[in-house]
Protein backbone atom coordinates (compact mmCIF):
# COMPACT_ATOMS: atom_id res chain seq x y z
CA UNK A 1 0.00 0.00 0.00
CA UNK A 2 1.53 3.32 -1.11
CA UNK A 3 1.84 5.93 1.58
CA UNK A 4 0.57 9.38 0.95
CA UNK A 5 2.98 12.22 1.47
CA UNK A 6 4.19 15.50 0.18
CA UNK A 7 6.34 15.26 -2.92
CA UNK A 8 9.69 16.96 -2.71
CA UNK A 9 9.76 19.90 -5.12
CA UNK A 10 12.43 19.77 -7.79
CA UNK A 11 14.68 22.77 -8.17
CA UNK A 12 16.69 23.96 -11.10
CA UNK A 13 19.35 26.64 -11.34
CA UNK A 14 18.41 29.08 -14.08
CA UNK A 15 20.86 31.58 -15.64
CA UNK A 16 19.80 35.08 -14.59
CA UNK A 17 22.65 37.58 -14.24
CA UNK A 18 25.22 37.70 -17.00
CA UNK A 19 28.91 38.12 -16.25
CA UNK A 20 29.07 41.84 -17.19
CA UNK A 21 26.21 42.65 -14.78
CA UNK A 22 27.92 40.75 -11.98
CA UNK A 23 31.27 42.41 -12.56
CA UNK A 24 29.54 45.79 -12.71
CA UNK A 25 27.74 45.15 -9.44
CA UNK A 26 30.71 44.07 -7.34
CA UNK A 27 33.11 46.59 -8.88
CA UNK A 28 30.59 49.29 -8.03
CA UNK A 29 30.35 48.03 -4.44
CA UNK A 30 34.13 48.31 -4.01
CA UNK A 31 34.29 51.72 -5.66
CA UNK A 32 31.48 53.19 -3.54
CA UNK A 33 33.20 51.94 -0.38
CA UNK A 34 36.39 53.55 -1.61
CA UNK A 35 34.60 56.82 -2.34
CA UNK A 36 33.11 56.99 1.14
CA UNK A 37 36.50 56.23 2.71
CA UNK A 38 38.46 58.78 0.66
CA UNK A 39 35.82 61.47 1.26
CA UNK A 40 36.14 60.90 5.00
CA UNK A 41 39.94 60.98 4.94
CA UNK A 42 40.16 64.02 2.67
CA UNK A 43 43.49 65.67 1.87
CA UNK A 44 45.62 63.78 -0.62
CA UNK A 45 43.09 60.95 -0.61
CA UNK A 46 40.82 63.16 -2.71
CA UNK A 47 43.03 62.41 -5.71
CA UNK A 48 41.90 58.79 -5.41
CA UNK A 49 38.37 60.04 -4.83
CA UNK A 50 38.48 61.73 -8.23
CA UNK A 51 39.81 58.58 -9.90
CA UNK A 52 37.07 56.56 -8.25
CA UNK A 53 34.51 59.03 -9.56
CA UNK A 54 35.78 58.56 -13.12
CA UNK A 55 35.57 54.78 -12.68
CA UNK A 56 32.01 54.98 -11.33
CA UNK A 57 30.93 57.24 -14.18
CA UNK A 58 32.40 54.74 -16.65
CA UNK A 59 30.54 51.86 -15.01
CA UNK A 60 27.24 53.73 -14.86
CA UNK A 61 27.45 54.70 -18.54
CA UNK A 62 28.24 51.08 -19.34
CA UNK A 63 25.25 49.82 -17.30
CA UNK A 64 22.87 52.24 -18.98
CA UNK A 65 23.88 51.02 -22.43
CA UNK A 66 23.91 47.40 -21.23
CA UNK A 67 20.34 47.92 -20.11
CA UNK A 68 19.43 48.07 -23.80
CA UNK A 69 21.85 45.58 -25.41
CA UNK A 70 22.63 43.12 -22.60
CA UNK A 71 21.13 39.72 -21.92
CA UNK A 72 17.46 39.24 -21.03
CA UNK A 73 17.42 40.14 -17.36
CA UNK A 74 19.98 42.94 -17.74
CA UNK A 75 17.59 44.90 -19.95
CA UNK A 76 15.36 47.64 -18.60
CA UNK A 77 12.44 46.21 -20.56
CA UNK A 78 12.67 43.06 -18.43
CA UNK A 79 12.24 44.71 -15.03
CA UNK A 80 10.71 48.17 -15.43
CA UNK A 81 6.97 47.96 -14.79
CA UNK A 82 4.18 50.43 -14.14
CA UNK A 83 2.87 51.57 -10.73
CA UNK A 84 0.14 48.91 -10.68
CA UNK A 85 2.72 46.12 -11.02
CA UNK A 86 4.84 47.69 -8.28
CA UNK A 87 1.83 47.97 -5.97
CA UNK A 88 0.80 44.37 -6.63
CA UNK A 89 4.33 43.23 -5.84
CA UNK A 90 4.46 45.19 -2.59
CA UNK A 91 1.15 43.60 -1.58
CA UNK A 92 2.47 40.13 -2.41
CA UNK A 93 0.03 39.63 -5.29
CA UNK A 94 2.54 39.57 -8.16
CA UNK A 95 3.94 36.47 -9.80
CA UNK A 96 7.51 35.47 -9.13
CA UNK A 97 10.15 36.95 -11.42
CA UNK A 98 13.59 35.67 -12.35
CA UNK A 99 15.29 39.02 -12.59
CA UNK A 100 14.55 42.19 -10.64
CA UNK A 101 11.03 42.38 -9.26
CA UNK A 102 8.97 45.51 -10.16
CA UNK A 103 10.00 47.38 -7.00
CA UNK A 104 13.62 46.29 -7.26
CA UNK A 105 13.73 47.35 -10.89
CA UNK A 106 12.86 50.94 -10.04
CA UNK A 107 15.35 50.92 -7.17
CA UNK A 108 18.03 50.02 -9.72
CA UNK A 109 17.02 53.02 -11.84
CA UNK A 110 17.02 55.36 -8.84
CA UNK A 111 20.47 54.11 -7.86
CA UNK A 112 21.81 54.64 -11.37
CA UNK A 113 20.34 58.15 -11.53
CA UNK A 114 21.85 59.04 -8.16
CA UNK A 115 25.25 57.60 -9.11
CA UNK A 116 25.18 59.44 -12.43
CA UNK A 117 24.24 62.68 -10.68
CA UNK A 118 27.04 62.22 -8.17
CA UNK A 119 29.66 61.53 -10.83
CA UNK A 120 28.58 64.35 -13.14
CA UNK A 121 28.37 67.00 -10.42
CA UNK A 122 31.76 65.89 -9.19
CA UNK A 123 33.21 66.94 -12.54
CA UNK A 124 32.16 70.53 -11.80
CA UNK A 125 32.59 70.56 -8.02
CA UNK A 126 35.12 72.69 -6.17
CA UNK A 127 35.81 72.64 -2.43
CA UNK A 128 38.10 75.70 -2.62
CA UNK A 129 40.81 73.81 -0.73
CA UNK A 130 42.22 70.63 -2.22
CA UNK A 131 39.82 69.41 -4.88
CA UNK A 132 38.52 70.84 -8.11
CA UNK A 133 36.63 68.88 -10.74
CA UNK A 134 38.17 68.83 -14.23
CA UNK A 135 35.29 70.84 -15.70
CA UNK A 136 35.04 73.41 -12.90
CA UNK A 137 37.37 75.75 -14.77
CA UNK A 138 34.95 75.84 -17.71
CA UNK A 139 32.01 77.21 -15.70
CA UNK A 140 31.40 80.16 -13.42
CA UNK A 141 32.00 80.03 -9.69
CA UNK A 142 28.25 80.09 -9.07
CA UNK A 143 27.68 77.06 -11.29
CA UNK A 144 30.55 75.20 -9.66
CA UNK A 145 29.23 76.04 -6.19
CA UNK A 146 25.74 74.83 -7.20
CA UNK A 147 27.19 71.57 -8.51
CA UNK A 148 29.12 71.15 -5.27
CA UNK A 149 25.93 71.57 -3.21
CA UNK A 150 24.12 69.00 -5.32
CA UNK A 151 27.12 66.69 -4.96
CA UNK A 152 26.98 66.97 -1.17
CA UNK A 153 23.19 66.56 -0.88
CA UNK A 154 23.04 63.71 -3.37
CA UNK A 155 25.73 61.87 -1.41
CA UNK A 156 23.18 61.57 1.42
CA UNK A 157 20.49 60.46 -1.03
CA UNK A 158 22.81 57.84 -2.50
CA UNK A 159 23.79 56.47 0.90
CA UNK A 160 20.09 56.31 1.84
CA UNK A 161 19.30 54.33 -1.32
CA UNK A 162 22.18 51.97 -0.56
CA UNK A 163 20.91 51.47 3.00
CA UNK A 164 17.41 50.68 1.70
CA UNK A 165 18.91 48.25 -0.80
CA UNK A 166 20.86 46.44 1.92
CA UNK A 167 17.80 46.26 4.16
CA UNK A 168 15.76 44.83 1.30
CA UNK A 169 18.40 42.17 0.64
CA UNK A 170 18.40 41.21 4.33
CA UNK A 171 14.60 41.17 4.41
CA UNK A 172 14.46 38.77 1.47
CA UNK A 173 17.22 36.63 2.97
CA UNK A 174 15.78 36.24 6.47
CA UNK A 175 12.12 37.15 5.97
CA UNK A 176 11.30 35.49 2.68
CA UNK A 177 14.15 32.94 2.65
CA UNK A 178 15.28 34.16 -0.76
CA UNK A 179 18.99 34.55 -1.28
CA UNK A 180 19.59 37.48 -3.63
CA UNK A 181 23.35 37.57 -3.01
CA UNK A 182 24.18 34.11 -4.33
CA UNK A 183 22.77 34.69 -7.84
CA UNK A 184 24.77 37.91 -8.13
CA UNK A 185 27.88 35.81 -7.48
CA UNK A 186 27.13 32.73 -9.56
CA UNK A 187 24.75 34.20 -12.13
CA UNK A 188 22.19 31.45 -11.46
CA UNK A 189 19.03 31.46 -9.40
CA UNK A 190 17.48 28.43 -7.71
CA UNK A 191 13.85 28.08 -8.83
CA UNK A 192 11.25 25.41 -8.07
CA UNK A 193 10.09 23.66 -11.22
CA UNK A 194 6.44 24.59 -10.67
CA UNK A 195 7.30 28.25 -10.06
CA UNK A 196 9.24 28.90 -13.24
CA UNK A 197 8.00 32.28 -14.52
CA UNK A 198 7.50 32.95 -18.20
CA UNK A 199 9.38 36.01 -19.44
CA UNK A 200 7.15 38.68 -20.98
CA UNK A 201 7.32 39.33 -24.69
CA UNK A 202 10.08 38.01 -26.93
CA UNK A 203 12.65 36.23 -24.82
CA UNK A 204 16.37 36.17 -25.34
CA UNK A 205 18.21 32.85 -25.24
CA UNK A 206 19.24 31.58 -21.82
CA UNK A 207 22.78 31.16 -23.12
CA UNK A 208 23.08 34.92 -23.31
CA UNK A 209 22.22 35.20 -19.63
CA UNK A 210 24.93 32.73 -18.68
CA UNK A 211 27.79 34.98 -19.69
CA UNK A 212 26.45 37.74 -21.87
CA UNK A 213 28.13 38.78 -25.09
CA UNK A 214 31.52 39.58 -23.63
CA UNK A 215 32.86 41.15 -26.81
CA UNK A 216 29.95 43.58 -26.94
CA UNK A 217 30.35 44.28 -23.22
CA UNK A 218 34.05 44.99 -23.65
CA UNK A 219 33.33 47.33 -26.55
CA UNK A 220 30.66 49.23 -24.59
CA UNK A 221 32.97 49.52 -21.59
CA UNK A 222 35.80 50.74 -23.80
CA UNK A 223 33.66 53.44 -25.38
CA UNK A 224 32.39 54.54 -21.97
CA UNK A 225 35.94 54.70 -20.58
CA UNK A 226 37.14 56.69 -23.60
CA UNK A 227 34.27 59.16 -23.25
CA UNK A 228 35.02 59.70 -19.55
CA UNK A 229 38.72 60.14 -20.29
CA UNK A 230 38.02 62.78 -22.92
CA UNK A 231 35.71 64.66 -20.54
CA UNK A 232 38.14 64.43 -17.61
CA UNK A 233 41.03 65.69 -19.72
CA UNK A 234 39.08 68.55 -21.34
Amino acid sequence: MRQKGHSTPSFTRVPVWDLPVRIFHWALVLLVIGQVATAQVGGNAMEYHALGGYAILTLVLFRIVWGFVGSRHARFTDFLRGPVAVWRHLRGQAAQTLGHNPAGGWSVVLMLVSLLTQALTGLFANDDIMMEGPLAKHVSGEVSAFATRIHDVNAIVLLTLIAIHLLAVLFYLFGKKQNLIGPMLTGRKKIAGDQMPSPPGRSLPHSSAAGGNLLVAAAVLGVAAAAVYLVASA
